[in-house]
């Protein structure tokens, strides 16, 4: 027997074409929801290369304007009433609100006026952010406001078990691992290119470190540049490059930094795989990302990977196996961590071939298969307008759905 399809609404604040993993893996997950026969209608932001385009039963543009403290982060705001009479009209079965700003806070009370059921998403640590940011006096208030906010969610996905246990202190219930998938055959070993390595003046026994990302203070980029000089110190005899794939408003600083290091400025689809395949590890200091692409790319395409033990990159890498890891905020160690892959070039061999075989698992079709019975499940639940309280749902953290 068939299942029926569902009507998902999909609110956020982010979504390609915009640069980071959060939209990258929402625009995933929508592709691969509309694949399997779902009718998913996005509500975001206006972006400005939105100027010909216009709303549609699957796509409602909203007014938008800059997160303050946030770079490359904006608000979208639309009425309660405005959704309210949209969903009367083609009512979605079910929502899922991966963000929490304006747009998904009016997504949200709406919901619970038409009782509809809704998912939310925690995928960006706004909290730790807001350090980077000036904005450590408001942190309180903002978890305050997120617990708040998904106590009216029937379940909330989170990106990783450290993430999940973290909310769990901070008192937030109804949590759920939903980790996300890379193209393995997009990001791929394959796409070295020797060409690429000779423009970066590099031969193939000399090393390239690789980051990817947005080049933005939260990033810890300060570390960055430091795990540079010193390998460059400790090995002399190597050939030892940077290259910095991103943008973003500390690109000039970093530059300044390492004027040496070569910057390649944003890329996507296979100019971006054919820059991972052709590196040969790929330096990740981030120390708050609970979402990171980059990690499972970097790994899909053949890298070793050096991070520290959180989040992301602890759910991905086995240390000592397909990468490299250091205990969070261990600077020291960090830098240890790069030169032990530095300095054996068997041990880096072997650790790459592991991390793309950890990688080839983590498909994006297994990702939707679990958010299709996360979402199916609570578009049977029942939904009060009136209270914060919701049926229960069954939620293992521990294991896939279904």
């Amino acid at each position: 027997m068939t299942t029926p399809a569902l009507h998902i609404a999909l609110i956020t604040e982010t979504y390609p074409p915009q640069l980071n993993g959060v939209a990258n893996t929402l625009g995933r997950l929508c592709e691969g929801l509309r694949a399997r026969g779902h009718h998913v209608e996005v509500i975001r932001p206006r972006h400005e290369s939105d100027a010909q385009l216009q709303s549609s039963d699957q796509l409602l543009l909203c007014p938008a304007w800059p997160l303050p403290g946030f770079s490359g982060w904006q608000c979208g705001h639309v009425s309660v009433r405005k959704l309210c009479n949209r969903w009367q009209r083609h009512r979605p079965d079910v929502l899922y609100i991966a963000t929490q700003g304006p747009l998904g806070l009016s997504s949200l009370r709406a919901a619970r006026q038409l009782g509809i059921a809704a998912i939310g998403g925690f995928y960006s640590p706004f909290p730790h952010y807001s350090a980077h940011y000036g904005l450590e006096p408001v942190k309180r208030l903002l978890t305050h406001y997120l617990r708040w906010f998904h106590q009216r969610t029937h379940m909330t996905l989170v990106a990783t078990p450290c993430q999940r246990l973290e909310l769990q202190r901070r008192g937030f219930a109804r949590l759920v691992d939903h980790s996300q998938g890379v193209d393995g055959e997009l990001f791929h070993p394959q796409r070295r290119s020797r060409q690429l390595r000779e423009q970066w003046g590099l031969g193939e026994d000399d090393i390239a470190l690789i980051h990817v990302g947005r080049l933005i203070a939260e990033k810890n980029l300060g570390l960055l540049e430091r795990s540079v000089r010193q390998v460059q110190h400790l090995y002399p005899q190597r050939r030892i490059q940077l290259v910095v794939v991103g943008d973003g408003p500390q690109r000039v600083a970093l530059h300044k930094r390492l004027p040496q290091a070569i910057f390649c400025g944003a890329l996507q689809g296979e100019a971006l795989a054919r820059h991972y395949a052709s590196g040969d590890i790929f330096v990740f200091p981030g120390l708050s990302e609970t979402l990171s692409s980059v990690v499972l790319e970097a790994m899909a395409c053949g890298l070793g990977v050096v991070a520290f033990d959180d989040a992301a990159a602890a759910q991905h890498i086995q240390h000592g196996h397909s990468g490299a890891l250091a205990m969070p905020g261990d600077e020291s160690a960090f830098i240890d961590a790069l030169g032990w892959l530095i300095e054996d070039s068997e041990t880096l061999r072997r650790v790459r071939l592991n991390a793309r075989h950890h990688a080839w698992g983590q498909r994006w079709d297994l990702a939707v298969a679990d958010l299709e019975v996360w979402l199916r499940q609570v578009a049977q639940a029942p939904v009060t307008s009136t209270t914060s309280a919701l049926a229960p749902i069954k939620t293992d953290s521990t294991a896939r759905p279904g």
